[in-house]
């Protein structure tokens, strides 16, 4: 098993996840762990994650430094390799420029890290760096604004990395991951195999003859959610689809269609569209746009519950299509963690009436597709690009109106529909547009024009936690913004975002 230390980065789980993608069993444990308690687990090495702190942060998470001594490999990466230098004499002070995305790492020296890579593009972040290693420690790699981006010791068989092998946009990262494993001589026993098997059977038991309701939104989680639940107690399950005013152009008759075209015993759809604008009024602030939307989308499932209990009798779980991105963002369950922005799927009330069930909680999005394909879920609609829970609400920038919403829906089925037809569609991870809460001055005919800015996003990613802007090539940009601004009224300007997360995140709120 390897150990990994949270220290409150968005990417410790993505750490673990691909240490159980090369076959070994990855556990996450709170930075508050002793030596004594970690070694007791006996694992074959530790992995200290990153984190949004800085080490010289007068809270600054910390760590026992004992664990440094127990003889157990140890990799800092980023955070955890700045709190490996200070814990044992070197020297961390912020670097004289900030390092954020895609760089490239010279390897020098024999660090068994490294072994078979030499000049390696690499996903760094970072504004503090270490300016002087420990005695003992050799700098094996640096980057031109970075020059100690790792270092290692061969003598206390520790590792530090200041950018981040997780990722998927460290093309060789899994390499120096697997090199880790091997200087752990860890066993590849961990097998993913079995994993529809035991999430059945944790339903079965968690569940037991008791009924579940499951709000569902023709995205991937939720639809591979609902269908694992399904598979396993199928009269127990009751999906509802709650049309809140925030979906897509024609969802709701394609949703329909999904679930009948699928058997589910229990479905039901429910038009909420009233009840969710009407609490979205003047409310501009992203993080409680997202508040208001999972609260009322709480109320009004209790609303339907109540209403299904007396007709079929008692529920007590909801089901849901929370996966490891939603949990990191929220800054879930670390408490040491920067958080992003809130995901209704995890900020439920206290008060609220049901037990969860969450299948997927534990994965990342191209493991929930693997997962589908498992469940013979047709690639149609595995494959559909991902949405919001809170919908179109965060791509209507600032206060959010049944015209903005309006306009947003038929900007997004426009440059959907020619993806598609040019065959882009799957060229790249998502695609989405965004209302801007500015107007600019235009000519449309011989009179002026003062209409709304939309911007368009594309993104090529595998688990949603990096991405890079998609290259569209410019004659299907051009024809998108074409048709959008002969097509929709209301919008005069088609703005293209080649904005990489990180920094900025997929959505726009």
């Amino acid at each position: 098993m390897i150990a990994v230390i949270n220290f409150g980065g968005q990417y410790c789980h993505l750490i673990a996840r691909k240490i159980r993608e090369l076959g070994v069993k990855a556990e996450i444990f709170s930075n508050l762990i002793s030596a004594e308690e970690l070694n007791e687990l006996n694992p074959a090495g530790i992995i200290l994650s990153g984190g949004p702190a800085s080490v010289n942060e007068l809270n600054a998470p910390k760590m026992d430094a004992e664990i440094l001594k127990l003889g157990i490999p140890v990799l800092g990466i980023c955070y955890g390799l700045q709190l490996i230098t200070k814990e044992l004499g070197g020297l961390v002070k912020p670097g004289k420029t900030k390092e954020y995305g895609k760089n490239f790492i010279e390897v020098k020296g024999n660090d068994p890290l490294f072994e078979g890579l030499y000049n390696e593009q690499v996903w760094i972040s970072h504004f503090d760096a270490v300016k002087k290693p420990p005695k003992n420690f050799v700098v094996s790699s640096s980057t031109s604004g970075c020059p100690v981006a790792s270092m290692f010791s061969e003598e206390k068989n520790i590792f530090g990395l200041q950018f981040h092998p997780e990722v998927h946009h460290t093309p060789n990262g899994k390499k120096i991951l697997e090199n880790f494993l091997k200087i752990c001589k860890a066993k590849k026993d961990w097998k993913i195999s079995s994993v529809l098997n035991e999430m059945q059977k944790e339903i079965k038991v968690k569940v037991k003859d008791k009924k579940v309701i499951m709000g569902v939104s023709g995205g991937v989680d939720s639809l591979v959610a609902s269908v694992i639940i399904h598979k396993t107690i199928p009269n127990q399950l009751f999906c509802v689809f709650i049309d809140n005013g925030l979906m897509r152009k024609n969802e709701k008759e394609y949703i329909e269609k999904l679930y009948k075209k699928m058997k589910f015993k229990h479905f039901f759809s429910v038009n909420a569209e009233k009840e969710f604008l009407s609490a979205l009024k003047g409310v501009f602030d992203p993080e409680e746009k997202r508040k208001i939307i999972g609260h009322t989308f709480i109320k009004v499932f209790e609303d339907v519950a109540f209403d299904l209990q007396n007709e079929f009798g008692k529920i007590s779980f909801l089901g849901q299509g929370t996966i490891y991105p939603d949990r990191i963002e929220s800054a879930e369950p670390s408490e040491t963690a920067s958080k992003i922005k809130s995901h209704h799927n995890v900020t439920l009330p206290e008060k609220m009436h049901f037990d969860l069930v969450e299948p997927l909680r534990e994965f990342y999005k191209d493991e929930v597709r693997k997962i589908g394909q498992k469940l013979k879920i047709q690639k149609e609609f595995l494959n559909r690009h991902p949405f919001p829970g809170p919908g179109l609400s965060v791509r209507v920038l600032g206060e959010v109106t049944k015209e903005k919403l309006e306009i947003l829906r038929e900007v997004d089925f426009i440059f959907i529909d020619e993806l598609k037809k040019e065959k882009f569609y799957y060229k790249t991870w998502q695609a989405l547009a965004a209302l801007l809460p500015v107007k600019a001055v235009g000519v449309k005919g011989d009179e002026r024009d003062y209409s709304y800015i939309v911007a368009l996003r594309a993104v090529n990613s595998v688990d949603g936690m990096t991405a890079d802007w998609t290259r569209i090539p410019d004659d299907l940009l051009e024809k998108i913004s074409s048709r959008i601004l002969n097509e929709v009224n209301g919008v005069g300007r088609v703005l293209y975002d080649i904005s990489q997360k990180p920094p900025a995140t997929i959505e726009f709120e």
